[in-house]
């Protein structure tokens, strides 16, 4: 089984692009983020004519969640983290079988010390508290998704530069290591992987030429699946296409 997740930065602009890559890497389901498409423009005829069945849960200009699976999603969809209150659309889940997959596009945060960074903090508490409930009836989860967060230097071409700016914060990091606390994996690291490895570069500066990233974008497993995976990767070459995302694929491989 594959799994993927990819913050496509605009499903309206790179629909065939995931179209493209969907047919070229048949994936059992995957996560996307930033859709940036009210539900009513989700382009979900497209998608099912690819093979996939689709839930998604959007909103005008920004955010924006979809979950694509070859299989049928069971009743259990989630839009949004029960019980927080919040209006903008970053979580998306469904039940594949007995896997519980739940998509995140994690808020950026803006700066630290600014009211988008409180808010990120509020948004990931709740979050690992509705997980820590969410594990405890569906052990065989996984969370994917664009976590916004570099969890440690070796994820950050110039920890220097980078040092105390969002997405790397302690107080990021604190919550990245939350997460795992609650008994989750991050599957990327269960394998030797090269150095060097990023799955977002910014547009500007020639960064995608210069490999200057971070890896941001993450496959979260809990302990039931952790023996189950086999491989986990960036897939950098659809950051190489024409009006790319400024993100690439990560993909997990479960026997």
């Amino acid at each position: 089984m594959k799994l993927a997740t990819w913050n496509v930065n605009s499903l309206a602009v790179r629909l065939p692009q995931l179209l493209q890559w969907l047919a070229e890497n048949p994936v059992d389901a995957i996560v996307l983020q930033e859709t940036k498409l009210t539900d009513d423009k989700f382009p979900a005829a497209e998608i099912q004519a690819a093979g996939y069945h689709v839930v998604f849960h959007g909103q005008k200009t920004y955010n924006g969640v979809a979950l694509l699976s070859r299989g049928t999603l069971a009743d259990k969809v989630v839009k949004n983290i029960p019980n927080h209150g919040d209006d903008q659309a970053r979580v998306i889940a469904g039940t594949l079988g007995e896997l519980r997959i739940v998509g995140g596009y994690f808020p950026n945060g803006q700066a630290p010390g600014s009211e988008k960074f409180s808010y990120k903090m509020g948004w990931l508490s709740a979050l690992r508290d509705w997980l820590r409930a969410e594990l405890a009836e569906h052990p065989q989860l996984v969370l994917m998704g664009d976590f916004n967060i570099a969890p440690e230097d070796r994820d950050v071409h110039d920890p220097v530069l980078w040092a105390g700016q969002i997405h790397c914060t302690d107080e990021e990091r604190e919550h990245f290591r939350g997460l795992l606390g609650l008994g989750l994996h991050d599957a990327f690291r269960l394998f030797d992987q090269p150095p060097k490895c990023w799955s977002w570069w910014d547009y500007r500066n020639l960064a995608f030429r210069k490999n200057q990233g971070l890896r941001i974008d993450h496959i979260l497993v809990s302990e039931a699946l952790k023996g189950r995976v086999t491989a986990c990767s960036i897939d950098k070459l659809p950051r190489k296409a024409e009006r790319p995302s400024d993100h690439a694929p990560v993909v997990v491989e479960l026997s």
